[in-house]
């Protein structure tokens, strides 16, 4: 990552008025280290204290009595809290700054898990839906301050913050059944130790709050202006990020369970429940350089649906192929969740309206995904098996396969008309 570029960005950042930054004299190395450290701490909570709970959720199910559309509830109820929450972030991120709005989310996400270890059905339920709502602001304003602070290296830090959002899924859902099945440890004390990722995280942004930046004062105004919800274009990316966040979840909720139904141990589909997420920070080591190969994203955005289909028709044919399947999975799930959130940023022109997007997306594409775990679930009750709920999944990433064609397109979305600020990251096909 070249300093001097971000190191520019916050010299232009520190000129506009009602702008509050860093002390002059820090060090200019240090600066941008501390915030790429930040960066990649509040990654690695965005996914795992909701994913961790795969694994153990036979273990719930058990402790309440929970049937299966009760238990997929627990999967659907963060995606649920994305949907609701994600509109707000830009304007509480417009009124508070990036910063602090982000530590706010971190704060909200800490009670969450806090509250669902608590032991009770109801403090399970609420918790959830708190980690739910701190991971949606997360989840729409990293896009953004990406945007912000590296426009010229959109991919590259996008795929160094998926790897890190997989790696700590993967070892929350590798960890998640050992945890709760030692000597005196619970499934409670199991997913309470995710705990350590927002604290954590909270700690290493501190110093971005002392000088966390306030935007312009059109800002606000600016981001609500932004006809995301009338572009074709903004739809498409919506599209792709909410079929690729359905698959993405039914197998997060359900892949133990498909697994176990084909003869696995609970550890056995934990374990490959955990690699099928670290698979999918894989394409963040290289999607960056993979993309200069292309003049824009369709191909790449197409070919990762369509190798899902691959992945989803194994384990519906195969599945005691499941260690290539798994993994496999979740590479396609990992760059697609990369190519959205990229898109986010490649297919915008200034970080208010990339906010803006971020916020559409996630709130469409997640209340789409919410409808993945309860839906699968109950084909599965009606149908016996998993035979036909993989079989619909697989059709859904032809449609992904569309959306990303249209997604993948290297054009931007026209700037607001009250939009005067300049363009940031004109240049949509170099990572």
């Amino acid at each position: 990552m070249r300093i001097s570029i971000y190191y520019r960005n916050e010299v232009n950042r520190a000129r506009q008025p009602h702008a509050m930054h860093p002390a002059s004299n820090a060090p200019s190395v240090v600066r941008p280290a501390l915030l790429i450290t930040g960066i990649l701490l509040i990654a690695a909570t965005l996914r795992a204290p909701i994913t961790g709970i795969g694994p153990v959720l036979t273990l719930i199910q058990q402790a309440f009595g929970l049937g299966t559309a009760q238990a997929g509830f627990l999967t659907t109820l963060p995606l649920l809290a994305f949907a609701l929450f994600s509109p707000l972030a830009p304007r509480i991120a417009a009124r508070y700054g990036l910063e602090r709005t982000l530590f706010g989310a971190l704060g909200l996400t800490a009670a969450g898990i806090i509250m669902r270890s608590l032991g009770s059905a109801s403090s399970l339920f609420v918790g959830t839906g708190l980690i739910g709502a701190g991971i949606a602001v997360g989840n729409v304003l990293l896009p953004s301050l990406v945007k912000r602070d590296f426009p010229q290296r959109i991919a590259g830090m996008t795929g160094a913050y998926a790897v890190t959002m997989a790696v700590a899924a993967a070892l929350g859902s590798a960890t998640a059944v050992p945890l709760a099945e030692a000597p005196g440890m619970s499934w409670q004390l199991a997913l309470g130790a995710m705990l350590a990722l927002p604290l954590v995280a909270m700690a290493a942004w501190i110093p971005q709050l002392a000088g966390h930046t306030l935007p312009p004062l059109n800002a606000a105004p600016t981001c609500q202006a932004a006809p995301v919800w009338r572009s074709a274009l903004a739809w498409q990316v919506t599209l792709f990020i909410g079929l690729n966040s359905f698959l993405y979840y039914v197998l997060i909720g359900w892949l133990p369970s498909i697994l176990t139904t084909a003869g696995y141990s609970a550890t056995e589909a934990g374990s490959l429940h955990g690699l099928m997420q670290l698979a999918s920070g894989v394409p963040g080591l290289f999607i960056a350089p993979v993309l200069r190969l292309f003049k824009d994203q369709r191909a790449v955005a197409a070919g990762t649906a369509l190798l899902s289909i691959v992945s989803l028709l194994g384990l519906l044919l195969a599945p005691l192929w499941a260690i290539v399947w798994a993994p496999l999975f979740g590479f396609c799930a990992g760059a697609g969740i990369i190519l959205a959130l990229m898109f986010m940023g490649l297919r915008t022109r200034t970080a208010p309206q990339a906010a803006a997007l971020s916020g559409m997306a996630q709130c469409i594409g997640y209340l789409l995904a919410a409808c993945g775990p309860p839906l699968i679930g109950a084909l599965h009750d009606v149908s016996g098996g998993w035979q036909l709920p993989l079989g619909v999944c697989a059709v859904l990433a032809i449609a992904m396969a569309v959306a990303g064609l249209g997604s993948g397109r290297a054009i931007q979305m026209p700037a607001p008309p009250d939009d005067h600020a300049p363009a940031l990251g004109h240049d949509v096909t170099a990572p």
